[in-house]
């Protein structure tokens, strides 16, 4: 029988390819799936391991162990000299040592100055973790290896003279502290799994070094060092800060505020033994390890690749991967609605054979084993073909480069499930998908091998199908009706369970629509066919193809409903996407607003008039306004203290110009002070007294220069920006409240004063800010434009921040717009699949109605004619299913907009005209070439020979 089977299968070979095309896309994008899932897992842990440089073991704190507190505390503060790297270095085994410590300083040559993440040296280049790439690594005094990258900036080659400066030089030199090391003690912390920091050390770079004409190592000038070595990053090792310098001992230790080297905090020291001999490189790693410190051991590489290997296997990565595995099985089960037509036509045109079989003494249960080895067999070619597939495109991306933009080089990483499970996927869903057909099959009778063929299934729908759907739809509406209650209720500031519950009240929301839609693709044989003869009935009245395609389209409405329904899904999840976007950007553009009274401001210690000048230039900036300020500390009138930026202005109608708030009857002189009404930091009011006191004074100053520069904040210090002591200042005004919302978030108020309070000594400016109204429309550019030219303008200060609303709406529509690409990306698999779907009916519907098509011939429709009959099939099966995919999509995305955008203001509803006017077009396109194969087939064969074959 088996035989048999795969005979028929050989004549049946055109009929099988759509279907094995779904199957070939589906298992090819599980396959991908896993295989990025390993790509990632190994970048990452490569990215992970990639400080290391050639350091085959490391000395680190001991993670297995229960620590108290106070074992963190001394892990943590321990020195270089706690690790007598001297001695370590003299053990009989130990090739190099490297201590771990790293910062941010600026570098300057002349009028130029860039930022560099830098490392310690060591003395085999081999240990470093860049590679240098020209010239050689620092290893005398006053020496350094710039990034390749900070060179081309600088304009500087090997063997010139560059000035460095850190934030924490510049304090120790002011302070007379020589203990104000503050950088990161330790490479591997300073960086994520992402690649992202996990602390900020106070060794960032800081601004306005110059080089002094005796290259002192003063708090001013920065220290004088040569450029001995140009250094690459090619293993992502310090991919978020764009690679790393190289510093010599001294200039680190300079550059993190201290006087010697021994003194700098590490907790990671990398060691690179002779391992030639296991005993001897075990016999290495025990003397050494009598040399540290309690609680810190000794770690081989490969111990901790392993490591890493496992937390990326149970973190992110494994995230991805089951996000991107849900879109392949979402493929493969649109797939399964094409496999399962295919073997019910299948079937049917096999009826006299499967008769006949039955006549010559084959059973039932030979006949149905026999669709579903026919249904495996097709499963495991088409899977085997699906994880070629998926190898060779993750094997092009890896070639391609094209993940080396996010810091990471991805490589071919084959593993068991990559084979295993979307081969064992695909066999089962065809298998499954032939159920149907199998039990068919088993209902032919040997007398119908003397019956006429008929293809076409007159079987009703189910009564227990309808009634399930039903039930399906009623409880998914009552679980959306309840969810938007709720929500309803929460807004209005009534009692809600979405106040306590709502992850409770979103899941109902997502279980209803679910059940929606399950519901209305399992009731499609009932109200799809309908809706196409609906449709069909106003396109037959388009002439003689169109009557004909409108005819042939009710013939099958089973087949009609499954294929409708498969194309239905990805259109469903297209649209729903999309509005979800769409409403997304409206309604937090609205929100950010409402929320911010100035679109956007840039501020900073190192701000220049004539950056600002700039700035006010940019295309699309309608008027700005800049101006001192300093941050200082008051007391409202419950006695609390709260941080306030005074920033000076020219009366209040330059302020009209930049504030989006009703400043009308408002003045600002020298006796008053323009406050806001409610505070940034809790959004409560801000109750105030007749008068106001502001204080600003050395300890503030210092407390500034400790946390640098952050947000909006100028880079406060104890000295300001001319130089001068700021000393205790404090300034009484009198207070006017008017409604204006963050204009910088990290204070908790932002409080304007006359302008003349700073030129005339009363405060003492600590840096500047500047206002400005954004009309990008007006000026015909886009936001997103707008927003990069004004950074670009202070690219040069790296104290200089730009915010504000028109950031964050920048910021939100790039992520919305990545995140929507990536999931409509991945959706197109499943409508891809779909369309093969409508192009396999279309196949089958021309097969079927061979002796048709060659009567319709007969009496004298041209080819044309019936070329025109099957476009207008496939268009109807692609439109109607289509227009009904993006009005349930559009419902569903409005219905999620309010229940997860409403919690931040009011809720846009956008219809998405663009992206669904694609989708349609798309699926129109696609509809007619589907069209094209079946056509040429109906038209290929002569009346005659049809009508003898049929």
């Amino acid at each position: 029988m088996f035989s048999i089977t795969l005979k028929l299968m050989k004549k049946s070979a055109r009929m099988l390819i759509p279907a094995g095309i779904a199957i070939l896309i589906g298992t090819a994008f599980i396959a991908a799936t896993f295989l990025f899932g390993n790509a990632m897992n190994d970048a990452l842990a490569a990215q992970n391991t990639a400080q290391l440089g050639g350091a085959n073991y490391v000395i680190s704190p001991d993670s297995g162990k229960d620590l108290t507190d106070k074992d963190q505390d001394y892990i943590y503060t321990r020195t270089v000299n706690d690790f007598q790297l001297d001695r370590i270095r003299a053990t009989e085994g130990v090739k190099d040592a490297r201590a771990s410590y790293a910062g941010s300083v600026t570098v300057t040559r002349g009028n130029k100055h860039a930022s560099s993440y830098v490392i310690t040296t060591a003395a085999k280049r081999t240990l470093l973790p860049v590679t240098i790439t020209q010239g050689d690594q620092p290893a005398d005094s006053n020496e350094i290896a710039l990034t390749k990258s900070v060179a081309d900036q600088l304009g500087v080659k090997v063997g010139d003279r560059v000035t460095v400066n850190s934030q924490a030089a510049q304090y120790a030199g002011k302070t007379g502290d020589s203990a104000g090391n503050t950088g990161d003690a330790g490479d591997e912390s300073a960086q994520n799994a992402d690649g992202t920091s996990s602390h900020d050390g106070d060794s960032d770079a800081a601004s306005g070094a110059s080089v002094s004409s005796d290259g002192a190592n003063t708090a001013d000038s920065g220290m004088t060092v040569r450029v001995v070595g140009l250094t690459d990053d090619p293993n992502g090792a310090y991919a978020y800060y764009g690679g790393a310098s190289v510093l010599s001992d001294n200039v680190i230790t300079a550059m993190a505020g201290s006087n010697d080297f021994g003194n700098l905090p590490v907790y990671l020291v990398y060691l690179d033994i002779d391992d030639a001999s296991d005993t001897a490189a075990a016999s290495t790693v025990k003397q050494v390890s009598t040399l540290l410190p309690k609680h810190f051991s000794v770690q081989s590489r490969a111990a901790l690749v392993e490591e890493s290997v496992k937390s990326m296997s149970s973190g992110e990565t494994s995230i991805t991967t089951i996000f991107l595995l849900s879109f392949g099985i979402l493929a493969m089960l649109v797939a399964a609605l094409v496999i399962a037509n295919t073997f019910q036509v299948l079937v049917a045109q096999r009826r006299r054979t499967l008769a006949l079989l039955r006549t010559i003494g084959a059973n039932k249960s030979q006949l149905y084993v026999s669709v579903l080895f026919e249904a495996g067999v097709l499963g495991l070619i088409a899977s085997a073909l699906g994880v070629g597939l998926g190898i060779g495109l993750m094997a092009a991306l890896c070639q391609s480069g094209l993940m080396k933009a996010t810091g990471m080089t991805m490589r071919l990483v084959l593993s068991g499930p990559v084979f295993t499970v979307p081969m064992a996927f695909g066999i089962i869903m065809t298998v499954i998908a032939s159920l149907g057909s199998a039990r068919s099959a088993t209902a032919v009778t040997p007398l119908e091998a003397l019956r006429p063929i008929e293809l076409t299934d007159t079987r009703r729908a189910g009564v227990v199908r309808a009634v399930i759907s039903v039930l399906l739809i009623v409880a998914g509406v009552a679980l959306c009706a309840f969810s938007v209650w709720q929500m309803s209720e929460n807004i209005a500031g009534r009692d809600s369970m979405a106040d306590k519950q709502y992850p409770l009240v979103l899941l109902a929301a997502i279980i209803g629509c679910a059940l929606i839609f399950l519901g209305l693709v399992l009731s499609a044989t009932f109200w799809l066919p309908v809706l196409m003869r609906g449709v069909g009935a106003l396109v037959a009245l388009a002439g003689p193809s169109a009557k004909v395609a409108h005819a042939n389209i009710q013939k099958n409405p089973r087949r009609v409903a499954a294929t409708g329904a498969a194309l239905l899904i990805g259109v469903t999840l297209v649209s729903t996407i999309a509005t979800g976007a769409a409403s997304a950007k409206q309604t937090m553009n609205e929100a950010l607003t409402t929320r911010y009274s100035v679109d956007m401001i840039a501020a900073g210690a190192d701000m220049t008039a004539k950056q600002a000048d700039e700035a006010a230039k940019v295309k699309g900036v309608q008027s700005s306004v800049y101006a001192p300020t300093r941050m200082m500390t008051m007391k409202d009138a419950d006695g609390k203290s709260l941080s306030v930026l005074v920033v000076g202005v020219d009366g209040v109608d330059a302020l009209r110009k930049v504030v989006r708030s009703d400043l009308s009857g408002v003045t600002i002189d020298g006796d008053s002070v323009l406050m806001p009404k409610y505070s940034a930091a809790t959004g409560k009011d801000i109750p105030l007294d007749k008068s106001v006191t502001f204080t600003a004074g050395a300890a503030e100053a210092q407390a500034d220069a400790a946390n640098g520069p952050s947000g909006n904040d100028a880079n406060g210090s104890a000295e300001n920006g001319n130089g001068q002591s700021g000393g205790t200042q404090t300034l009484t005004l009198k207070p006017r409240k008017v409604d204006y919302r963050r204009i910088a978030s990290n204070y908790a108020a932002v409080a304007f004063v006359d302008a003349s309070h700073f030129t005339n000594g009363g405060i003492k400016a600590d840096g500047h800010i500047m206002l400005m109204r954004i009309d990008a429309e007006g000026a015909g550019v886009a936001l997103n434009d707008v927003f990069t030219n004004v950074q670009n303008v202070f690219s040069a200060s790296a104290g200089v921040t730009v915010t504000g609303p028109v950031a964050g709406r920048t910021q939100w529509e790039t992520m919305i717009n990545g995140m929507m690409a990536l999931l409509v990306g991945l959706i197109a698999v499943a409508v891809l699949i779909a369309l093969v779907g409508v192009a396999n009916t279309l196949s089958l519907s021309v097969i079927e109605r061979t002796r048709e098509s060659a009567t319709l011939r007969a009496i004298g429709m041209t080819r044309g004619q019936l070329r025109r009959s099957l476009a207008v099939e496939a268009l109807l099966l692609s439109l109607v299913s289509g227009v009904v995919g993006v009005i349930l999509g559009t419902l569903f995305g409005w219905l999620g907009s309010y229940m997860v955008f409403s919690l931040y203001g009011d809720t846009v509803f956008p219809f998405e005209w663009a992206t669904n006017g694609v989708v349609l077009g798309v699926a129109a396109l696609a509809a007619l070439l589907a069209s094209v194969a079946p056509a040429r087939r109906a038209v290929k064969t002569p009346p005659v020979e049809a009508l003898a074959e049929a």
